[in-house]
Formats: C-alpha cells, sequence, structure tokens
C-alpha cells in the first residue's frame, strides 16, 4: 500500500494522494542554449518523461528559461543553489516548480522571499537535502552522514517553510549509499504527509547506475514511499526515463506493452534460447498494436515449458530442431526451429486480431 500523501499540482500533473508516479528526469544541455533544451525536453516527452528539471546557474538561464515555457509542454522545475534571486527570476519567468535546499540559500529571508514569491505564483517548492551537503551541526551530532541524520535535514527544512505558512512542499533527499538512501525514506516518510521525490543520487554509468537505482528506488516503492521518481544516470537522460518507465512496470505500477519471460536455460536445451528470446522481443517491440499487459514467454524445453509458462497468453518452449507453440499452457502447434518465430508471430497477430503491412 502506497504511503498516504498530500496532492501537489505541478503544471498540470499531480502527484501525491495516490495518483499514480510520475517520471521526471534533468536536461543536461546548457541552460542558456534554448533550441537544445526545447529539442532534448521533446526527446524526454516522447521516451515518457512527465516533469523535467532544468538547472537554473545564472540569470542569463532563467531568461531562457522563459521562452523554453513557450515551446514545450511538460512542466518544468527550476533547480536552484545558493542564490536565492534565481528562484525568484525563474518563478516570473513561469516555472511550475522551484527546487531549492534552504540550507545553502543563506539567510533566513532569502529562504522567505522565495517563499512568498511561489506563493504568489501558485507554484509549489520542492525542498531537496542531499547527504553530501548536510548541515555543520547535523554532521557534528551523528559524527558524519547518516540515514537519522539526512531524515532530520529533510524534516528541519520542511518545518522552516511550513512555519512560513507555506504548505505546497514537496520533500526529496537522497544519498549514493543504497541502504542510507532507503533508511532515510523510511523515517521521513513516517513524519510527513508531503509528497516524496524519490531516487538514488550519483547512481554512476548506465551499468553500475540501473543496478543501485533498481535496488534503492525499486526497494522504496515496493514499501510504497515515492510520489515522483528520477534515475539518475551519467548518461543522455533519455535512458533515464526509460529505465524509470522499466521499473514501474517491474514492480507492477505501471503496464507494460508486453512482459516477457524466459528461462535461464540448463542441459536440456536444445535450442539457441538466448538468440529466440532476444529475436521474440526485438520483433514484439517493432509489432504495433499489442494488447497492453500482454504475456509472453520463451523457454528452453517442451518438457517444462507449457507447465512452467502456463499463465502466459502466447508461448515458445523449444525442442531438438524444433519447438511447440503454446497459449496458456495449451500446446497449439510445432514448427521447426528455422520457422519457429514466423509462426509464432503469425498465431499472435491472428489471435490478436492485428493486420500486417
Amino acid at each position: 500500500m502506497r504511503t498516504a500523501t498530500k496532492k501537489v499540482n505541478i503544471g498540470g500533473v499531480v502527484i501525491g494522494g495516490g495518483e499514480p508516479i510520475a517520471i521526471q528526469s534533468m536536461t543536461n544541455v546548457s541552460s542558456r542554449d534554448k533550441e537544445a533544451l526545447i529539442k532534448q525536453i521533446s526527446e524526454l516527452e516522447d521516451a515518457g518523461c512527465e516533469i523535467v528539471r532544468i538547472a537554473i546557474p545564472d540569470s542569463e538561464s532563467a531568461e531562457v528559461l522563459r521562452e523554453v515555457k513557450k515551446e514545450v509542454k511538460l512542466p518544468i522545475v527550476a533547480d536552484i543553489h545558493f542564490d536565492y534571486r534565481l528562484a525568484i527570476a525563474s518563478i516570473l519567468s513561469g516555472a511550475d516548480k522551484i527546487r531549492i535546499n534552504p540550507g545553502n540559500i543563506g539567510d533566513i529571508e532569502n529562504v522567505r522571499a522565495v517563499v512568498r514569491e511561489a506563493k504568489t505564483a501558485g507554484i509549489p517548492i520542492r525542498v531537496g537535502v542531499n547527504s553530501g551537503s548536510l548541515e555543520k551541526d547535523i554532521l557534528e551530532k551523528y559524527s558524519g552522514a547518516t540515514a537519522e541524520g539526512l531524515a532530520e535535514s529533510a524534516i528541519r527544512n520542511l518545518r522552516l517553510i511550513e512555519d512560513m505558512g507555506f504548505d505546497d512542499l514537496v520533500v526529496s533527499l537522497k544519498s549514493s549509499n543504497v541502504v542510507m538512501n532507503y533508511e532515510a525514506h523510511k523515517i521521513v516518510a513516517e513524519n510527513t504527509d508531503h509528497p516524496i521525490h524519490i531516487g538514488v543520487t550519483e547512481a554512476g554509468t548506465i551499468r553500475r547506475g540501473k543496478i543501485k537505482s533498481a535496488v534503492g528506488i525499486g526497494a522504496l516503492l515496493l514499501e510504497g514511499i515515492g510520489d515522483t521518481m528520477r534515475v539518475s544516470l551519467t548518461s543522455n537522460p533519455v535512458n533515464e526515463v526509460i529505465f524509470a518507465n522499466e521499473l514501474l512496470e517491474t514492480v507492477g505500477m505501471r503496464m507494460p506493452a508486453y512482459d516477457l519471460v524466459s528461462c535461464p536455460t540448463c542441459g536440456r536445451t536444445k535450442i539457441n534460447l538466448e538468440a529466440l528470446a532476444d529475436k521474440v522481443d526485438e520483433e514484439l517491440l517493432s509489432l504495433g498494436g499489442l494488447r497492453k499487459g500482454l504475456k509472453i514467454a520463451v523457454m528452453g524445453c517442451a518438457v517444462n515449458g507449457p507447465g512452467e509458462a502456463r499463465g502466459a497468453d502466447y508461448g515458445i518452449a523449444g525442442g531438438e530442431g524444433k519447438g511447440i507453440i503454446f497459449s496458456k499452457g495449451e500446446i497449439i502447434k510445432s514448427a521447426y526451429e528455422e520457422d519457429l518465430i514466423e509462426e509464432f508471430l503469425a498465431l499472435i497477430k491472428a489471435e490478436e486480431g492485428i493486420e500486417t503491412a
């Protein structure tokens, strides 16, 4: 069960309150380059991104934000560090949400000025803290960065803004340490009803970052924590969005275009199952009109295949030079190995009413 949180509207995308988890990413082109930003935001939208964040390091970037807002549909979050005036400029340029770390904005009056402007504009503020920039007193209290310290920092900064009469808040707290990240989120989820943006910061390259994100974000999702999420990868941000979608599909929070299961092979396997499974996946990806949630199985042998994959809508089980095609555990037909994929796809198209070109 999802943790109960308030609803927050980010440029028309509502998070919290049981709404579907929204996928975010962040642009990595120059924030001063209007055309590059528009192009990348369009690519992110096509990949399934629902909220996009842009770093605003200077006043020129805040002005470019105004122009970008006129050309894109996705809600934009302005990411601000250190200079509260850039947060105000971004709000005036039409940002749909502001992301700040109150601890690095400076004097409390600076934070108050940002809150006042956000309230006037009617947009939310994301309070973001991370383990690499905890307040000095918290680091001293816990003898370094800990889950408890990270959670305390997040809650402290939420309370700071709440005490200014502003409640339209989202909280994010991130660490590159997966265990610390998980434990800190559990503490915060028990102590606030503001929507929580989840992720594992600085997760790394695609190979390492996917593993850390799958464990770190997946654990939180299964715990019921998270209203919006970003997978952080040192890569084209489109890859972040694609993997975020895959994560949500894997934990059952989004319906996949199709679900392909395949066995890991064993000594009974008499067919090149790796090549067969890859080819089936490739063909299905290019096949339009599939019913959402279709379950496909590619199994290694005819002895156990139909039984183990009884829940599959359609499946293949390999043999020696031949294979069988089955549906819901019932064998439909057999085919020689070289014809297996063609026969399999023909069956799916016929049963699902998919017209061939």
